[in-house]
């Protein structure tokens, strides 16, 4: 009988914080300045330069761990870790190793059809900077370096090993990012950078007490890239096991073009990053006055969100999902519908045209930048029949794009609906002449026929008549004997 394995996995999640500037310096931290710009004698690591540390990210890193259920240091303090890298000016990180931060906390995830819960522990989370970062030119055959990245603050957030598969893993990261989202204390675009994760993998027999060798994997930036990454490792580990070869204890980088990860360096279990206490900094006291601030002024996450749109709302349960799943989007549809008391209008508007003009764009809910009071004003415009279905999905394009004023818009292009009865009677009266076969065919019993004498109608009228009054007046003459 073939032996049968479980993978067990464990994640060190690194998540660059939302402040406006570095964790030791002023130096901004905002993403995607020239190279070298965002820097100071401080993040770049030159002699006699002293931290001083940013008290915002103090408050992230315990509103995180609050929000993750985990246990904070009210005494906490800072180490040194020395390593030699060329994107590291100062040949240390300044972390936290012996006193983190926040610790010994959990994440509830649901996997599967059946949503079956399960609670991923967390070891710890503590308060680190981000090292710089290495451009390497091919055509030049020389690496470059960029230090506006050096000195971001990050919270590193390191699990137990209690995940056994992809599937896991991917509940695992949308519940933190949701987590962190939700806080404001990290936008947490794996695209960016702000959010990646090292996975520490390795297969054993089921029912076996012990661990197999791990293996860690780092460059994953997506969640497909990191499901793949997963099961191409777990197959490589498996098929060693089966060749009596043994698993080496290293660190991978995987390539994702090529769905492939190939050793970058082996790991030892006590690698000697000679860490001491940090000399520059003192340790951190969190007051119990400033602990109950920070968890007072925690937000209404996705869970309690939507258990409270169920009660308030009329929308179904699909729609709450997936609206919720987006800070901004949730924030965005109570927002519209306090403006319209339309919840299921405005929750059709989401999942409808935003949903579509997200993918078509290749967009994040949180890259949404239309105002709710446009959204409302459009769903106004159409039950004032001043606008009708066809021509609302055209001025929410333009409101998506450029937040337009639904009203001025629809006042210089001309786009208002078209209500005369005379007008529309006499225009209607045309098509008809026009298509006495589709006349023939309704009064012969092809009721299908109407429909196309009302899209005739509407194309004459450039698709701004009103549907309800051209079906009427329409109806009408051709029930005429």
């Amino acid at each position: 009988m073939a032996k049968q394995y479980e993978t067990v996995i464990g994640l060190e999640v690194h998540v660059e914080l939302a402040t406006k500037t570095k964790i030791f310096c002023s130096c901004s931290t905002q993403f995607g300045g020239a190279p070298n710009t965002h820097t100071c004698p401080v993040c770049t690591g030159m002699p006699g330069s002293l931290p001083v540390l940013n008290r915002q990210v103090v408050e992230y890193a315990v509103a995180v761990g609050l929000a993750a259920n985990c246990q904070i240091n009210q005494y906490c303090k800072f180490d040194r870790k020395n390593y030699f890298y060329p994107d590291n000016p100062q040949n240390y990180q300044i972390s936290q190793l012996y006193l983190p931060i926040c610790h010994d906390g959990y994440v509830e995830i649901e996997t599967g059809p059946d949503k079956k819960k399960k609670k991923i522990g967390i070891h710890e989370i503590h308060m680190e900077e981000d090292a710089g970062k290495l451009i390497h030119d091919e055509w030049e055959d020389c690496s470059l370096v960029d230090y506006n990245r050096s000195g971001v603050p990050l919270i590193e957030i390191v699990s137990e090993p209690d995940m056994r598969s992809a599937e896991e893993v991917i509940a695992y990261l949308e519940k933190l990012r949701l987590l962190i989202q939700y806080l404001g204390a990290s936008d947490c675009k794996l695209q960016e950078g702000s959010m990646r994760a090292d996975v520490n993998l390795s297969v054993r027999e089921v029912n076996a007490n012990e661990y197999g060798t791990r293996t860690e994997m780092k460059n994953l930036n997506s969640f497909k890239a990191i499901t793949r990454a997963i099961e191409a490792e777990t197959k490589r580990q498996i098929e060693r096991i089966e060749e009596g070869k043994a698993v080496v204890q290293e660190t991978r980088r995987w390539d994702d073009n090529k769905e492939y990860s190939y050793a970058m360096r082996s790991k030892e279990d006590a690698q000697d990053y000679r860490y001491f206490p940090e000399p520059d900094l003192v340790p951190v006291q969190i007051s119990d006055e400033w602990l109950r601030a920070i968890r007072d002024a925690q937000p209404e996450f996705r869970t309690q969100k939507q258990e409270r749109y169920k009660k308030e709302y009329d929308i179904p349960e699909y729609d709450i999902d997936i609206i919720t799943s987006s800070k901004h989007m949730a924030d965005l549809f109570e927002e519209t519908t306090a403006l319209c008391r339309q919840p299921k209008k405005v929750s059709n508007w989401l999942m409808g045209e935003t949903m579509r003009l997200l993918k078509e764009k290749g967009m994040d809910p949180e890259d949404i930048h239309f105002t709710p009071g446009h959204l409302a004003q459009l769903i106004q415009l159409v039950d004032e029949r001043t606008i009708n279905g066809t021509v609302a999905k055209e001025v929410f394009e333009q409101i998506f794009d450029r937040d337009v004023d639904p009203d001025v818009y629809v006042r210089e292009k001309g786009l208002g609906a078209v209500t005369d009865e005379d007008t529309l009677k006499k225009v209607i009266e045309a098509v008809v002449r026009e298509n006495p076969k589709s006349v023939e065919d309704y009064r012969g019993g092809k009721k299908k026929a109407m429909g196309y004498l009302v899209g005739q109608t509407m194309k004459e009228l450039k698709g701004k008549g009103d549907p309800g009054i051209v079906n009427r007046i329409l109806g009408e003459l051709l029930n005429q004997e």
